[in-house]
């Protein structure tokens, strides 16, 4: 195998700064104090071979690889060494129109189907209706014949010759030797009829099935045009994606001056407007205009967001109302749709543990058909009935060309490539093959709570007054003195009192005692804020709002003090709200029989609020990465599988050992690199509608095996000829080949259902 070019997509894990506002509450900053909580991206690293989707032209680099065999991977069009099916791009391009081997085999087939019709009828009625003496029709019938099965059949003979080279039997193996014994046979029979005994003549010529050999590889071209333009329907939610991104953007200029550029001919740093009804070029942050932006191409979310200066978006969503000017911040192959597009072509070429089981058993089953046809052969030329020897090649061939394991083979993969399809378009990507087999047996969820179950984004609650203060003055104070101040906790006060039209004033000799709040003077007064610890080195007494502060905890929330010249003002609640669809999620796992646990680091006090508030009975504060690492694997040692769902980088153990890693889409690059699943837009409802998918992808996968087995288990022993004594029937090896044909179209036309599951 040659060696390939690895592309990565950049990590982009930043780290926000955090002052002195680290103490801002009582439990010691344990709810909102995240490291590493921001990302601009909800598609990690991935690791893979691949190339940036472009909707021009062939690529440079492209890698390809096997529709059965994803380990297969190699620089340029070729053959499966394994299985012999031609090689198809890891990703395709938008402007795919047809498969290279499509327009060959439909040259070949319908260059040669006459003179396969021709053979056909003058085999069967020549010699009824005397239309020309015996020797003189066995040359014609090999004339007619000799272009289908050499020119026609000969990508089918080359890959049988493969198969013994790379000593790897298959499908190929079987129909090459079918073919190929009965066109050798009748060559023979038809130069040297001598050379058989009169046992083998009937109709006043030694027997010869050049039709059965042209017929077979028709067939077998029927098949494979046939099972080529469905398998081709399988990419089509990559090409749906790719097909997402505008093929321009309008670059402002230095200058002022606009102009409108080719996608590839924008760079990071970029200026770009978005008009309304355009799609944004590519990922980048508001610096200029608010907009309602409809993401629901990439996330699933029908509802549009509303975007303002310093948001992010997304490329190829579409912006539907206000214009924008955006900085450019990802391009090409580092871009959210790149990267999904990526993630679906990986997940689409993996090999589900159920996959390889079916190769192990296709790989002895292809040596066991051979041996089959062989004692085929030599029993009814032993002890069948005149012409024995001639039963003996005819059934031997029907037992070659009807256990082909083409659907064997293609029973998995087909029903992977439209899962992980389906689950893109609906916001869901699944890493590899293994987490949609998984994923439907799991029965343990361990859920973080911070950008988990809650928005993970601080929230002003509420602000109550004492000695005089009120709620807005105290809101007012908090906020000017906040200004001064990064922390994710300061920026929610003062994003609140800016929304309710408060007037703020500049902060002086601002400074931050960590751990426990800030102090400053705003318009004369010297106020401090923070937890009760400074409070007490204040000297401020703060029992006054004792109670109401120890309720406001006990929902969850965190409470900073304000103190206004040595005098307690008020206080301010901030808290994490909870998700607007946590709820709902909850009450489909729980109707799923699925055990729901919440490991936090936030306070156990915390914790608790919230799990309550929810419902959920099990539930652990305080907790470490490592702690986490350790819950899972102790829930997985009780014989449990285990999904574990999270968003941060204190995620990432945890949700590399469970059984299925589950990250939320709008946390860090790092945790959507330990896990398997990657939910676009942080909703765990994506869970329950991901394990539904993968229900019905193994219940499909299942049909196709099935069908399969069945098919070869009823097919091979009717070729033999086993009924013969009892029933007289026969199979011939046109009919077996029909059969083989339409076994694969209906293995892929089963697994295409998948696109019309309900999730």
């Amino acid at each position: 195998m040659e060696e390939h070019r690895h592309i990565h997509a950049a990590e982009h894990d930043h780290t926000r700064s955090h002052d002195g506002h680290a103490g801002h509450h009582h439990e010691g900053h344990d709810v909102m104090h995240r490291h590493d909580r921001t990302t601009t991206s909800p598609i990690g690293q991935i690791d893979a071979d691949r190339v940036a989707p472009s909707s021009a032209g062939p690529r440079a680099g492209t890698v390809y690889t096997c529709p059965m065999h994803p380990e297969i991977r190699q620089d340029r069009p070729g053959n499966c060494p394994i299985c012999g099916m031609t090689l198809e791009p890891m990703v395709p391009e938008l402007g795919d129109e047809e498969n290279p081997e499509l327009e060959d085999f439909q040259r070949r087939f319908w260059w040669t189907l006459p003179l396969t019709v021709a053979a056909f009828i003058l085999a069967m009625f020549g010699h009824r209706y005397g239309w020309m003496d015996a020797p003189q029709q066995s040359w014609i019938e090999l004339a007619l014949s000799t272009p289908v099965v050499l020119w026609a059949g000969y990508p089918f003979f080359k890959r049988c010759a493969q198969s013994f080279m790379h000593r790897s039997p298959n499908m190929w193996t079987l129909i090459g030797l079918g073919a190929g014994a009965a066109y050798l046979y009748s060559v023979i029979a038809t130069i040297a009829p001598g050379a058989f005994p009169q046992t083998f003549a009937e109709h006043g010529r030694i027997g010869v099935y050049f039709e059965a050999a042209a017929v077979i590889i028709s067939l077998t071209l029927v098949g494979q045009l046939l099972e080529l333009k469905a398998r081709s329907q399988t990419s089509a939610a990559i090409k749906s994606l790719l097909g997402l991104a505008p093929k321009t953007a309008r670059r402002v200029n230095a200058d002022g001056t606009e102009a409108d550029v080719p996608l590839a001919d924008v760079h990071v740093g970029d200026r770009l407007r978005v008009r309304p009804g355009e799609k944004v070029p590519t990922d980048g942050i508001v610096i200029e205009g608010a907009s309602s932006v409809d993401e629901s191409m990439i996330t699933g979310e029908p509802i549009p967001v509303t975007k303002r200066v310093g948001d992010h978006v997304i490329g190829a969503t579409m912006n539907t109302a206000g214009s924008l000017i955006i900085e450019s911040e990802k391009v090409g192959s580092e871009t959210v749709l790149s990267q999904i597009v990526q993630l679906v072509a990986q997940a689409q070429r993996s090999k589900a543990p159920m996959q390889r089981m079916a190769d192990k058993v296709a790989g002895g089953f292809v040596v066991a058909v051979v041996a089959i046809a062989v004692l085929t052969f030599f029993a009814w030329g032993l002890f069948g009935p005149q012409p024995s020897w001639v039963y003996g090649l005819i059934n031997a061939v029907a037992v070659l060309i009807i256990a082909c394991p083409c659907a064997l083979g293609l029973a998995t993969p087909m029903s992977i490539m439209v899962a992980s399809g389906k689950g893109a378009t609906n916001g869901i990507l699944f890493r590899d093959a293994a987490a949609i087999e998984n994923l439907r047996k799991v029965d343990t969820l361990v859920v973080d709570k911070t950008g988990t179950l809650t928005q993970g984004k601080p929230a002003f609650e509420r602000s109550l007054g004492a000695n005089g203060f009120d709620a807005s003055e105290v809101l007012r104070l908090a906020a000017s003195l906040d200004q001064g101040s990064e922390h994710p906790l300061a920026a929610a006060i003062v994003e609140a009192a800016k929304a309710r039209g408060l007037s703020l004033q500049n902060a002086q000799d601002f400074e931050s005692s960590s751990g426990i709040g800030v102090r400053g003077s705003v318009g004369g007064k010297r106020l401090a804020l923070g937890n009760a610890v400074l409070m007490e080195q204040e000297r401020v007494d703060a029992t006054a709002l004792a109670q109401s502060a120890d309720e406001l905890r006990t929902r969850g929330a965190s409470v900073m003090y304000l103190a206004a010249d040595g005098m307690l003002a008020g206080l301010l609640a901030v808290s994490d709200p909870v998700k607007p669809t946590t709820v709902e999620a909850l009450a489909q796992f729980k109707d799923k029989g699925i055990r729901v646990v919440m490991a936090t680091g936030d306070g156990t006090a915390t914790a608790k609020a919230v799990a309550q508030s929810l419902g959920i009975t099990e539930f652990h504060g305080e907790v470490r990465p490592a702690d986490k690492l350790a819950l899972v694997t102790r829930l997985q040692s009780e014989g449990r599988t285990v999904a574990m769902a999270g968003d941060g980088i204190n995620d990432a153990p945890a949700l590399a050992k469970a059984d299925v890693g589950i990250a939320m889409g709008t946390g860090t690059d790092v945790a959507m690199n330990s896990a398997q699943v990657t939910l676009l837009k942080g909703d765990l409802r994506g869970i329950a509608r991901a394990r539904a998918l993968s229900e019905a992808t193994i219940g499909n996968m299942k049909q196709n095996l099935g069908f399969a087995f069945v098919y070869n288990a009823l097919g091979v022993p009717l070729a033999a000829g086993v009924l013969y004594s009892t029933t007289g029937l026969l199979l011939s090896p046109m009919i077996a080949a029909l059969a083989m044909s339409l076994s694969s179209v209906s293995v892929v036309s089963n697994a295409l259902r998948l696109r019309r599951a309900s999730i």
